[in-house]
């Protein structure tokens, strides 16, 4: 027989050793939030989901039982197969530890193969999240980059975590860039989501002396950074980027490709058109529709996102907090300014 494993024990157990969490929900409730590092081996399909859900509710228990045994008998060999084929210890969950994942490690102890069961399912996992964000002492030192649109801040996390420091890379969690533009092109990701990835970051650094992540607003798309994390970004060392106008947009044409995405690159500027100068906008607009797209980004950058960053950047520092200025031509001497001025900040 299975055993029930609670998320704390679990938690702790994947830090010794190689665990495959197994998400059996449906394919839609497993898009829509799990647990970060979990696969979907889905019990029933959304369809069937739904078909088993309308019985439970119009007909009775019973019914929806038997529709539900009819469905896993016929997909068994198949879905047994897939769990024999994880070498890994395993444990299955569910919305709340009920039917699904107690049906699918039954089943799974009946062939052989021995899983775990995640005790209270995902909700209980979703639970232990909100407690940490509520009461998560965070020690690290932020180091936060700051520096008007395009000034390549979030290439240049990816590239200091390649190299060892503690990154928190808050628009990927997101899947988001944080400006009206930002969800071109990426697939965004809710609330949930965003929470569980955070907090897998923020237990993993939480020793660390000093933590980097980009000087993101209160909101990043549709999610909002809790205050575990953003309550501190006015109080570390702040590092600003100052780039030429024409280095910004060349590196907002690599990150967008807007040429990929025209019809969503016109919608989301009309959000924000009557915010700008009638004249501007209009070559703005015009300059979008005919593809000239480094002169749009430009002047988006002159007469929208750089006076927004200026009022914003102002707004958001403590008084007497360390401001290093890197200042430079190209994005790659930035870079290195960067790596220059972290190891400053990180030697004293």
């Amino acid at each position: 027989m299975f055993k029930d494993i609670a998320w704390p024990a679990l938690s702790d157990k994947r830090l010794a050793k190689p665990v495959t969490l197994i998400d059996v929900r449906s394919p839609g409730e497993y898009a829509n939030a799990t647990i970060p590092g979990s696969i979907n081996i889905p019990l029933f399909t959304d369809e069937e989901r739904a078909e088993i859900g309308t019985l439970y509710t119009q007909v009775n228990t019973e019914a929806a039982k038997e529709r539900g045994l009819e469905i896993v008998s016929a997909k068994l060999p198949a879905f047994i197969k897939q769990f024999s084929q994880i070498p890994d210890e395993k444990v299955v969950f569910c919305w709340r530890g009920g039917m699904r994942s107690k049906t699918t490690a039954t089943l799974l102890s009946l062939m052989g193969i021995y899983s775990q069961r995640l005790a209270g399912g995902y909700r209980a996992y979703r639970q232990w999240v909100i407690e940490q964000l509520d009461t998560l002492a965070f020690g690290p030192t932020p180091i936060v980059l700051q520096g008007s649109t395009g000034s390549g801040k979030t290439d240049m996390l990816h590239r200091l975590k390649e190299e060892g420091l503690a990154v928190i890379d808050l628009e990927g969690m997101a899947g988001h860039r944080g400006s009206i533009f930002g969800g071109i092109g990426l697939q965004a990701r809710n609330q949930k989501m965003f929470d569980a990835l955070l907090v897998q970051d923020l237990i993993a650094y939480k020793d660390e002396p000093f933590v980097l992540f980009e000087a993101e607003s209160k909101r990043i798309g549709k999610i909002a950074v809790p205050d575990v994390l953003y309550a501190k970004r006015a109080h570390g060392h702040q590092i600003t980027i100052e780039l030429p106008v024409e280095a910004r947009a060349r590196q907002i044409l690599q990150d967008y490709e807007p040429w990929n995405h025209e019809q969503a690159c016109i919608a989301a500027f009309s959000r924000i058109r009557e915010r700008i100068h009638t004249p501007i906008a209009a070559e703005i607009d015009g300059c979008l529709r005919a593809g000239r797209y480094a002169p749009a980004v430009e002047m988006l950058l002159v007469f929208y996102y750089d006076p927004l960053y200026a009022h914003s950047a102002a707004a958001a520092l403590d008084d007497g907090v360390r401001n290093v200025t890197v200042k430079a031509d190209t994005l790659e001497e930035a870079y290195t300014q960067v790596k220059q001025a972290i190891g400053e900040i990180m030697g004293h």
